[in-house]
């Protein structure tokens, strides 16, 4: 039988064990994760410059302090509702200007007897391209110079029937023969003086012919304007009949470019339309100007319609046949919403944007976008931003860096389109 002391000690004994082995176990819950670890109860970390956090299943913000703001250079600017230029891309060829391009024939048959002209040659107007050797032409010079001889013959004729019927010595039948045979005569030279300079005579030249001693039986080609020899036909000591092409001059001063549109942008591009052409053998080099020409005739193999612009070419860098590309911009039916290029950032593959916590400074939510069409600097989003939000267009490619750093998983497409 115990003591009362003793019963009371004996009952402090089993309190004190029971408590320590609730402690303990207390204590083994929190170190497998049942409660915050022990080191949260020790005084705060110094606050860091970012920190990302989750706001939601596929959104993540980024947090920065007044300083990391200032030293990403960070610009948010708002979401806009705008018409969009969208661009239609076709290769194109560089093609010679058909409104000032000259195919020189030979406007009389003979065997040529000097050739100057050569291929790439820059001519002007009246230079001398080749010699001809013509017998027609010589031909034609003769009966011309006969049939002048006969109208001068007549015309004397015709003054001395006029006398002799003013004196009563011829009737008036035959003075009225006499001025029908000058006119037929006078029609007759003027047929010859046509056709000598059809052969390529000069006025001036026919009105020096005067006699056998001024015929020439050699047919000069000259340039009929100013360009560049872009195909040579003419080869010495070859016969050509006439209408024979010898040469071709093409004005390069501007050329044609020349591209395929398809049906389905029919729609969208038209006369007048803005474009800008890129040429693959000059990286860097891009030229403007418009559309002035759609063909009204779709190819029934390919379904396009040429598309033509004229460009100008000073320094002669686009040479015939050269491929090139080219960037019709063409308007939006309806308002879309755009946003600068350089807001957008691709992670794996998916495109996002930064967009600012109106509520909270400094504060940077990464939003997923869907793209559309870009043109220039800026770009349409299908969906994922709406008008009036504040998005990052300067220092987003230091929010992602910071994401990066991270390490945290590809963003999730989501939001609402912009289109319903």
């Amino acid at each position: 039988m115990t003591t009362p002391g003793r019963s009371a000690s004996g009952v402090w004994l089993v309190a004190a064990l029971g408590f320590g082995l609730a402690a303990g176990a207390a204590a083994t819950y929190l170190a497998l994760g049942g409660g915050m670890p022990p080191q949260t109860a020790q005084a705060p970390t110094p606050p860091q410059t970012s920190q990302w956090t989750a706001t939601s299943a596929s959104e993540v913000a980024v947090l920065l302090d007044p300083e990391a703001v200032e030293r990403a250079k960070i610009v948010v600017s708002p979401v806009e509702l705008g018409t969009a230029q969208t661009e239609v891309r076709t290769p194109a060829v560089i093609e010679p200007n058909a409104y000032r391009q000259v195919v020189i024939t030979a406007l009389v048959a003979g065997r040529m007897s000097r050739v100057t002209a050569e291929l790439g040659q820059h001519v002007r107007r009246g230079d001398l391209l080749a010699e001809l050797y013509s017998p027609e032409l010589a031909d034609a010079q003769r009966a011309y110079l006969s049939q002048q001889a006969d109208l001068q013959a007549h015309e004397q004729q015709l003054a001395r029937t006029e006398r002799l019927v003013g004196i009563g010595a011829a009737s008036r039948q035959e003075l009225e023969r006499t001025h029908a045979e000058h006119t037929m005569l006078t029609s007759s030279v003027a047929g010859a003086k046509s056709r000598l300079e059809l052969l390529g005579m000069s006025a001036d030249q026919v009105a020096r012919l005067s006699s056998s001693s001024q015929m020439t039986s050699s047919f000069d080609v000259r340039a009929p304007s100013e360009g560049v020899v872009t195909s040579r036909e003419a080869t010495v000591g070859a016969n050509v009949s006439a209408g024979a092409p010898l040469f071709t001059i093409a004005n390069l001063s501007t050329v044609w470019v020349v591209g395929n549109l398809y049906e389905k942008d029919f729609a969208l591009v038209r006369v007048g339309s803005p474009l800008r052409m890129t040429v693959p053998a000059y990286p860097g080099l891009e030229l403007r100007g418009t559309v002035s020409y759609i063909d009204p005739q779709v190819n029934r193999e390919t379904r396009t319609a040429r598309v033509r612009a004229e460009m100008a070419n000073p320094g002669g860098q686009l040479r015939l046949g050269m491929y090139v590309d080219l960037h019709i911009g063409a308007a939006s039916a309806t308002p879309v919403v755009l946003i600068p290029r350089s807001a957008v950032q691709t992670i794996g593959q998916q495109s996002v944007v930064y967009v600012a916590d109106a509520n909270t400074q400094g504060r940077f939510v990464e939003r997923a976008i869907q793209p559309g069409a870009a043109a220039n600097e800026r770009i349409e989003v299908v969906s994922g931003l709406s008008p009036g939000e504040l998005v990052v267009t300067d220092g987003s490619f230091s929010l992602r860096a910071e994401r990066d750093r991270q390490g945290l998983p590809a963003p999730s497409a989501h939001g609402h389109s912009n289109r319903e």
